[in-house]
């Protein structure tokens, strides 16, 4: 399996990472966890060794990718453990699929529409008056859409510009949010909105930004080793 990566036996844990990142990304976090659970990382479309979409995927297509993934693997039901963009299919699939997803993990998770501040208002007026002017936009955008091919600049727009909030109350297995105090790419709001919509859920704190789980990678691995003993019973 090129695109993912399989390792131990037991409940199976599934990893799936943010935008950008790859089923390295929670190479170490399986390494803890390989001894006590059959751990599966997948290359989500685009990224790693998995192909890109054949069109501009949102949170749905990629969900609904990812569960024949699963099913392709004979994994009827899972623990699903998912950062940043991963996050935004995490919690499609356990909205859409409840009986494949036993409990998810939402670590910096996107998934609800940022508040628009001033100077975003101001960004979005500055691109929007350079494209009536025929001017060169390459600079315009953020680093993850600058750095992504053609083709998944498509989906990139189609997935910001999602808003799952009306999916929450879907939701309805163990939820557990880990999050970074000092996170600016998905702020403390939107981990707030994400446990106030999850009717069982619970939220971490940790010392850490975006990457919240390698700025404190001991203190994840134990919070999500106790989370993962409950709900695997």
């Amino acid at each position: 399996m090129e695109d993912g990566i399989e390792q131990g036996r037991g409940f199976p844990v599934v990893f799936l990472h943010g935008w950008g990142g790859s089923k390295d990304s929670f190479a170490f976090v399986a390494a803890a966890l390989k001894r006590s659970y059959r751990v599966v990382r997948l290359d989500l479309a685009g990224f790693g060794a998995a192909p890109e979409p054949p069109d501009a995927w949102g949170a749905d297509d990629y969900a609904a990718h990812v569960a024949k993934r699963l099913e392709a693997l004979g994994i009827e039901e899972c623990a699903l453990v998912c950062h940043s963009f991963g996050g935004r299919v995490g919690i499609a699939l356990a909205a859409e699929y409840p009986g494949l997803i036993r409990a998810l993990v939402l670590v910096d998770s996107a998934g609800v529409k940022p508040k628009r501040g001033v100077k975003k208002r101001l960004r979005e007026a500055r691109y929007r008056r350079a494209k009536r002017r025929g001017e060169d936009l390459s600079s315009y955008g953020s680093p993850d859409y600058r750095e992504a091919s053609v083709g998944l600049r498509k989906t990139f727009v189609r997935i910001v510009n999602e808003d799952l909030a009306s999916r929450l109350p879907k939701i309805g297995c163990p939820t557990l949010l880990v999050w970074g105090r000092k996170d600016r790419d998905t702020p403390l709001y939107m981990a707030r909105k994400l446990h106030a919509g999850i009717r069982d859920s619970g939220l971490v704190l940790l010392n850490g930004g975006h990457f919240s789980y390698l700025d404190e990678p001991y203190t994840f691995v134990r919070v999500l080793g106790s989370f993962l003993a409950e709900v695997s019973r």
